[in-house]
């Protein structure tokens, strides 16, 4: 299973926010800071969270800090994920046919009461 400190960090909607950035690239905190409309401090307690989860690192360039998605946390969820997805397609298919029949079948008149 994936690790708990995954799920906590991307419950929250800022976080989920500043991975979608980061899925885009390599971003540094002021352009992050703008996008997401939070404060710095409050970005910065964010990238703590998510770098301590694992899913993003990042790095010094002159005065700035960049931050990257590191993708290997990503893929675990999406191993873990990968079972309900199987169950859920395979559920969709069966409903898929079922309406399917549904529209083969001849419309019956309507009737007056």
């Amino acid at each position: 299973m994936a690790d708990a400190s995954l799920w906590t960090a991307l419950a929250d909607p800022h976080r989920r926010a500043i991975v979608a950035l980061l899925l885009e690239r390599p971003r540094p905190v002021g352009e992050i800071v703008e996008a997401c409309g939070l404060s710095q401090p409050s970005t910065s307690k964010h990238l703590k969270v998510l770098r301590e989860a694992g899913l993003v690192r990042v790095r010094q360039d002159a005065q700035r800090r960049v931050y990257a998605l590191d993708t290997a946390p990503i893929a675990e969820l999406d191993a873990w994920l990968a079972p309900y997805r199987r169950l859920w397609n395979a559920g969709l298919d069966k409903l898929g046919r079922r309406l399917d029949e549904a529209s083969d079948r001849p419309e019956e008149p309507a009737t007056k009461d």
